[in-house]
């Protein structure tokens, strides 16, 4: 069977997918365009509105100070209108700006500093990170962690271990000088280092021993796709002795969130190297059907925590995609704000036409592909293959 096939499984499924995919979504998109929101009232700018959605408005009101807050038609993103924007994507409207009085001046996004309207862009993309702190700080704060120490139960036959002489028992103290707490901290590490040798000590009847250890290359399935990581073949330890619940406070618990932030942030960029120079595939890349997919399968194994989970793991992406210096996007704005300072004066109107137009031939050929990816992999799923 073809993609076809697969498309009339997915909208049998539908309803499992949908729900926790909008709660998801609305709830980093929400937070990306408050950050917008926020420093331009704070900078004066006037908010025209504020949309959760594209295209036609469902449902709206407005606010004290005029901003029109809607729900609109298609779920798969959000914008903040302000005066002078000629539409969502902050596209300068030139006709509406030559006729502006010096009041509708004062409240116009254009005729800000250009420090201003960096700090505006940029609010987006920091929101995202920021919340994703949050969530992962709450999350430890509130239920703690189940922390599994790398005490070693065996090592894989002729696995990377076995060459560097691990051995059953051994509780891995540090790798190349960083502390390992727990058998996540380890897996964490070794599977960014593949190919990479390792300096790895370890406890071993009362005393420290140094191994060192290059881990194998593995591919493995995940849900958004194959993964490629280093593995060294140590299967941990079953005691329930070795686990434990660890509790923070409100202190440990931030440097928690933003530790696992950074993380991601790490994790993205050496994906996108190593993408660049072709150790790593384009099956990572997932649109908003394959989103969708893995939030039905969190909801319905982890429920709200583990939604919140995704949706700051999704948020941090966000705030990264929109770092990306393409026209169309946030990245680009900054982009065009920079050399804006160099210059001394802003691009020319032409110039910022033609760069927005191929912002959005990159952001629309980008989104064919993912959604094709996604495609692909549902239909794979079900044992179908794409034609």
């Amino acid at each position: 069977m073809d993609i076809v096939s697969a498309l009339g499984v997915a909208a049998w499924s539908l309803p499992g997918y949908i729900v926790p995919f909008l709660f998801v979504l609305s709830v980093v998109v929400f937070f990306h365009e408050l950050g917008h929101f926020l420093v331009a009232r704070w900078c004066g700018v006037e908010v025209q509105a504020f949309s959760i959605g594209f295209g036609r408005e469902l449902f709206g009101w407005n606010d004290r100070r005029g901003t029109r807050w809607k729900i609109s038609l298609i779920p798969l993103g959000g914008y903040v209108k302000f005066a002078g924007d000629a539409n969502g994507a902050s596209v300068p409207d030139h006709e509406a700006l030559e006729h502006m009085s010096p009041a509708e001046r004062a409240g116009s996004f254009f005729h800000k500093t250009v420090g201003q309207r960096a700090a505006i862009v940029a609010a987006g993309p920091i929101a995202n990170f920021l919340l994703a702190i949050a969530i992962f700080a709450g999350s430890v704060y509130l239920y703690g962690r189940q922390v599994l120490i790398p005490r070693i139960e065996a090592v894989q036959a002729e696995s990377a271990a076995e060459r560097a002489g691990f051995a059953p028992g051994d509780l891995v103290l540090s790798i190349d000088g960083q502390a390992v707490g727990s058998f996540a901290d380890m897996q964490r590490i070794v599977g960014a280092k593949a190919g990479e040798p390792l300096r790895v000590v370890v406890e071993r009847g009362g005393r420290e021993v140094s191994l060192t250890a290059t881990p194998d290359l593995r591919e493995l399935a995940t849900p958004f796709g194959k993964q490629r990581i280093g593995v060294l073949g140590l299967q941990a330890s079953r005691d329930k002795a070795d686990w434990k619940l660890e509790r923070y406070g409100p202190i440990e618990s931030l440097q928690i969130g933003v530790v696992e932030t950074w993380y991601i942030v790490e994790r993205t960029y050496d994906y996108t190297a190593k993408l660049i120079t072709g150790r790593e595939s384009t099956d990572q890349l997932s649109g908003p059907i394959r989103i969708a997919q893995v939030s039905g399968q969190v909801a319905s194994l982890g429920g709200i925590a583990a939604l919140l989970n995704l949706a700051a793991v999704l948020s941090v992406s966000i705030g990264l995609i929109n770092l990306v210096p393409i026209p169309l996007l946030d990245g680009g704005h900054l982009l065009y704000y920079l050399l804006e300072a160099v210059r001394g004066r802003p691009l020319s109107e032409r110039a910022q036409e033609i760069g927005f137009r191929i912002g959005l031939a990159i952001v629309m050929m980008l989104m064919l592909f993912v959604t094709w990816n996604d495609l692909s992999h549902l239909g794979a799923s079900f044992g179908f293959r794409a034609t």
